[in-house]
């Protein structure tokens, strides 16, 4: 740490009295001795993380921290306060404040420092050194780790103190080895190691434990910057397991990546505790055990009580849900080993169209608002930057359209990019999205950039596998696997698949272009049947992929236009019908079928197919089949009228967008009108919903707990 902190980097009369005043009074050190170069983008990175969550710790520290691209290098300044300052801790004012400063890109042995700091700060001799020391020099020396000596000659309350540092390091080095970031987890074996060195830990503790062998926990801690809490509740927590003969292993899920717990630790675990304030990665390997989900700040503060809080559901049997399929992050759901490559194929897919619908519903909204307002032919005005009159109606419309242009040229390399990084996390990303932009460039489009993302992710997957040397493992995610995977992903798009995938994307647009009569209405109605099959899952995200993909570029053809209005209408058409069922049957439904029918009048408006999903799921054999029907009726007529759209989204809110309005809202009509018939007609078939009564539509209370009677699907 001896290049992070020297004795020009601390003030041990720091007087500021507000945070903000503490963190520029520390900065300008910072900027002084060339480590910032701009105080002011500094200290609003700082603001910026601060907001997020206070930085004040229990015990009377504060640790302002942030990444920023006004960092020259990894640097800490140290202030302590006379009177306190406020950084938002439960106990208190701080009187030692740490300001960290991270570059934007800084490598994983910078990182590992910092991470090494963080943890001494839990160490009570450490922190009364700190605050009895004489001289700039020594406190620099203290908290570098380095002299020891000097410190024990400056004061004599230190005695004890100065080698606190050293020692908490070597004592860490011990028995750390598995949850360190991947710059410390580089040597492969070090999860072996961890069981031994837990064991040793607590000898004397285990007569008073469980037997043959103390209790185990596993842990995961994080938080959003991942430098300074991450580490400290991993401190907090294994110093707490050492007295309480608990043995703690701990992932660090931190700015400099993380190196995942061994399987056979978390399978030996009787707990888990996850400290965190982002999601944690991976979660489903700790499924089924008893698990305390607590905020990183309580594995600081109060470690003693997470650990007895875990013994306690442990010895009552509470155990977390088994590991299943989860709505968590697209990272979180694609790297499950269990899972077939089809599976894992689709999420990967998914994982990229999730991260581009928001680019495709922003652009083609204000290119359709930018026709709306300009005319048919916005497309050709001039650049907005050259030519703009206030009071023209025509430079709005051209505004628009043309940034809704510059939305659409995100539209293939956020999709390769994601894709990409659903296989093989933040690594994936670089190469993902100059393979969509390479395909962008060579006319490969949206088949180009499917290609793309999972060469890109398939090619940082296997140099993460690629054994390196440790010294190496710093420069690795922000260099080398850049890089290479970069470079490999470009060439194979420039000089080997490029050109047959540009082919193809060519003919799959002319085959759309020439879709017409009997064929697009066929096409229309298959595209229906997939919107209303599963309702917002699988086989209605691949037609909506499909029709997206058709207008995601800046002048889509007329037949792609007409696609997704056919998609979206069909889309509309199970909540509506379901809306209109239980307000001219509602004998037929229950009395919470009736209140989710009112909810799906809104939900259908604004095209959301899921809002069908309670009565689907409550009567699958009648709606669903239902809802398929009047789809695919929808589809096809509105294929059949010709209405366009340019807007993947919106609903009825769209309809001013929209090519023959009037026909395809009778399309959208006709469609909700046989779903609702034939949902009618077939519960008509069967035996009133209990609970539900034939005169009021607002059943009664008294008819509430026969709800819980109606089979499934019957």
């Amino acid at each position: 740490m001896s290049d992070m902190i020297t004795a020009d980097l601390v003030d041990l009369d720091l007087s500021a009295d507000t945070k903000e005043a503490a963190a520029r009074a520390l900065a300008e050190r910072m900027v002084s001795q060339g480590r910032v170069t701009d105080l002011e983008g500094f200290l609003a990175d700082v603001a910026a993380r601060e907001a997020q969550m206070p930085t004040g710790l229990d015990g009377g520290i504060g640790i302002p921290h942030c990444r920023s691209a006004h960092v020259t290098e990894p640097t800490l300044a140290f202030g302590r306060s006379a009177t306190g300052i406020d950084f938002g801790a439960a106990d208190g004012p701080a009187d030692l404040i740490f300001l960290i400063a991270a570059p934007a890109g800084a490598d994983d042995a910078h990182l590992t420092i910092l991470s090494s700091l963080a943890r001494q700060l839990m160490n009570d001799e450490f922190t009364s050194a700190l605050r009895t020391v004489g001289d700039a020099e020594t406190a620099a020396a203290l908290i570098r780790g380095d002299e020891t000596a000097s410190a024990q000659s400056a004061e004599e309350a230190s005695e004890d103190t100065a080698a606190a540092p050293v020692a908490a390091s070597t004592g860490a080095a011990a028995g750390r080895t598995a949850h360190t970031p991947d710059a410390d987890a580089s040597t492969g074996g070090a999860s072996p190691q961890d069981a031994p060195a837990a064991d040793t830990a607590p000898p004397a503790a285990e007569p008073a434990g469980s037997g043959e062998r103390p209790f185990r926990v596993v842990a995961v801690t994080s938080c959003p910057t991942g430098i300074a809490h991450t580490y400290m509740a991993a401190e907090s927590l294994e110093n707490a397991g050492r007295e309480a003969g608990v043995e703690v292993v701990v992932e660090t899920q931190g700015s400099a990546g993380f190196a995942r717990l061994d399987p056979a630790v978390i399978a030996a675990a009787d707990g888990v505790i996850f400290a965190h304030d982002v999601p944690v990665r991976d979660k489903d390997r700790f499924a089924g055990k008893p698990t305390v989900d607590v905020g990183v700040k309580a594995g600081i503060n109060r470690p003693a009580e997470l650990l007895a809080e875990v013994r306690e559901k442990a010895a009552r049997g509470e155990a977390s849900a088994p590991a299943r399929a989860s709505a968590g992050t697209p990272v979180d759901r694609a790297g499950d080993s269990t899972e077939g490559y089809g599976t894992k194929l689709r999420k990967w897919l998914m994982s990229g169209v999730s991260y581009m619908v928001p680019f495709v519903a922003a652009g083609g909204l204000l290119i359709a608002l930018g026709f709306a307002i300009g005319g048919y032919k916005i497309n050709k005005a001039p650049s907005v930057m050259d030519h703009f009159v206030w009071t023209q109606a025509d430079s709005w419309g051209a505004l628009l359209f043309q940034i809704g242009g510059v939305a659409f040229g995100f539209l293939v390399p956020v999709l390769a990019g994601y894709i990409a990084y659903g296989m093989a996390d933040r690594p994936g990303l670089v190469p993902g999205f100059v393979g969509g932009a390479i395909s962008l460039t060579i006319n490969a489009g949206f088949l180009g950039g499917l290609a793309a993302g999972l060469i890109a992710g398939g090619v940082v997957m296997a140099i993460q596998k690629v054994n390196i040397p440790a010294a190496m493992r710093g420069i690795m995610p922000v260099v080398v696997i850049p890089l290479i995977s970069s470079a490999i992903v470009g060439f194979l798009m420039f000089v080997v698949i490029g050109k047959p995938i540009a082919s193809a994307q060519k003919g799959l647009t002319d085959w759309l272009s020439g879709l017409t009569g009997t064929n697009a209405v066929l096409l229309g109605a298959l595209l229906g049947l997939m919107m209303c099959f599963d309702l917002g899952g699988p086989v209605n995200k691949v037609a909506y992929t499909f029709a997206t993909a058709g207008i995601a570029v800046s002048d889509p053809s007329d037949s792609a236009m007409k696609i997704m209005a056919a998609v979206m209408a069909a889309g509309m058409v199970p909540p509506l019908a379901m809306a209109l069922a239980t307000t001219v049957r509602g004998r037929l439904f229950t009395q919470t079928e009736r209140e989710n029918g009112k909810a799906a009048w809104v939900l259908g408006a604004s095209f959301i197919s899921e809002g069908a999903i309670p009565f689907a799921a409550a009567d699958p054999l009648r709606v669903i089949p239902s809802s398929m029907v009047g789809g695919a009726l929808t589809g096809a007529l509105s294929m059949a009228f010709g209405a366009t759209l340019r807007a993947p989204h919106g609903g009825v809110f769209v309809v001013p967008l929209i090519g023959n309005p009037l026909l395809y809202l009778v399309a959208i009509a006709a469609g909700v009108c046989v779903t609702t018939a034939l949902v009618v007609l077939l519960k008509g078939l069967r035996k009133p919903a209990p609970g539900a009564t034939a005169t009021d539509p607002a059943a009664p209370a008294a008819t509430a707990p026969k709800e819980t009677k109606q089979p499934i699907a019957a």
